[in-house]
Protein backbone atom coordinates (compact mmCIF):
# COMPACT_ATOMS: atom_id res chain seq x y z
CA UNK A 1 0.00 0.00 0.00
CA UNK A 2 1.16 3.84 -0.75
CA UNK A 3 0.24 6.17 2.23
CA UNK A 4 0.26 9.74 0.86
CA UNK A 5 0.35 12.48 4.02
CA UNK A 6 0.29 15.80 3.12
CA UNK A 7 -0.47 17.83 6.45
CA UNK A 8 2.59 19.02 8.73
CA UNK A 9 3.42 16.69 11.52
CA UNK A 10 3.07 20.12 14.47
CA UNK A 11 -0.48 21.33 13.41
CA UNK A 12 -2.66 17.93 12.61
CA UNK A 13 -2.27 14.08 13.35
CA UNK A 14 -2.27 12.78 10.33
CA UNK A 15 0.76 11.47 9.85
CA UNK A 16 0.83 9.99 13.48
CA UNK A 17 -2.87 7.85 12.43
CA UNK A 18 -0.56 7.06 9.06
CA UNK A 19 1.96 5.61 11.08
CA UNK A 20 -0.27 3.44 13.02
CA UNK A 21 -1.75 1.69 10.28
CA UNK A 22 1.61 1.62 7.70
CA UNK A 23 2.73 -2.42 7.52
CA UNK A 24 6.20 -3.60 6.82
CA UNK A 25 6.05 -3.47 2.49
CA UNK A 26 4.33 -0.18 2.86
CA UNK A 27 5.36 3.16 1.30
CA UNK A 28 5.09 6.65 2.84
CA UNK A 29 5.00 9.47 0.57
CA UNK A 30 5.56 13.20 1.79
CA UNK A 31 4.08 15.79 0.20
CA UNK A 32 2.94 19.56 0.25
CA UNK A 33 3.30 20.53 4.37
CA UNK A 34 3.73 16.91 5.11
CA UNK A 35 7.37 17.12 4.11
CA UNK A 36 7.83 18.83 7.35
CA UNK A 37 8.02 14.91 8.72
CA UNK A 38 11.03 14.53 6.81
CA UNK A 39 13.00 17.37 8.48
CA UNK A 40 16.51 16.48 11.02
CA UNK A 41 16.26 17.94 13.95
CA UNK A 42 12.31 18.13 14.79
CA UNK A 43 9.83 16.94 17.06
CA UNK A 44 8.47 14.03 15.11
CA UNK A 45 12.50 13.41 13.75
CA UNK A 46 13.12 10.47 16.60
CA UNK A 47 9.58 9.01 16.01
CA UNK A 48 10.06 8.56 12.00
CA UNK A 49 13.99 7.29 12.47
CA UNK A 50 12.83 4.97 14.68
CA UNK A 51 10.35 3.41 12.17
CA UNK A 52 13.48 3.30 9.26
CA UNK A 53 13.44 0.11 7.48
CA UNK A 54 10.22 -1.03 7.89
CA UNK A 55 8.84 0.53 5.62
CA UNK A 56 10.01 2.59 2.44
CA UNK A 57 9.92 6.39 3.05
CA UNK A 58 9.70 8.76 0.32
CA UNK A 59 10.02 12.67 0.36
CA UNK A 60 8.32 14.83 -2.93
CA UNK A 61 11.30 16.94 -4.26
CA UNK A 62 8.95 19.48 -6.02
CA UNK A 63 7.24 20.36 -2.65
CA UNK A 64 10.62 20.54 -0.86
CA UNK A 65 11.79 23.10 -3.38
CA UNK A 66 9.11 24.97 -3.07
CA UNK A 67 9.64 25.62 0.58
CA UNK A 68 12.91 26.15 0.47
CA UNK A 69 14.51 22.86 2.05
CA UNK A 70 17.53 21.00 0.88
CA UNK A 71 17.96 17.20 0.77
CA UNK A 72 21.05 17.47 3.25
CA UNK A 73 18.26 18.63 5.88
CA UNK A 74 16.40 15.36 5.70
CA UNK A 75 16.70 12.62 7.93
CA UNK A 76 18.54 9.46 6.74
CA UNK A 77 17.29 6.91 4.26
CA UNK A 78 14.59 9.66 2.96
CA UNK A 79 14.34 9.26 -0.78
CA UNK A 80 13.26 12.11 -2.45
CA UNK A 81 10.88 11.40 -5.45
CA UNK A 82 9.92 14.17 -8.93
CA UNK A 83 6.15 13.68 -9.99
CA UNK A 84 7.30 11.12 -12.44
CA UNK A 85 8.58 8.49 -9.20
CA UNK A 86 5.10 9.87 -7.40
CA UNK A 87 3.44 8.39 -10.69
CA UNK A 88 5.52 5.17 -10.14
CA UNK A 89 4.69 4.57 -6.71
CA UNK A 90 1.22 5.08 -7.21
CA UNK A 91 1.55 1.98 -10.53
CA UNK A 92 3.76 -0.54 -8.15
CA UNK A 93 0.98 -0.06 -5.77
CA UNK A 94 -2.09 -1.88 -5.68
CA UNK A 95 -3.55 0.51 -2.91
CA UNK A 96 -3.41 4.08 -2.31
CA UNK A 97 -4.55 5.80 0.74
CA UNK A 98 -4.47 9.30 1.57
CA UNK A 99 -4.07 10.44 5.04
CA UNK A 100 -6.03 14.21 4.99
Amino acid sequence: MLHTVNKSPFEKSTLESCLNHVRPGDAVLLIEDGIYAAMKGTAVADRIAGLNGEFSLYALGPDLAARGIKEAALLEGISVVDYGGFVDLVAEHDVTQTWL
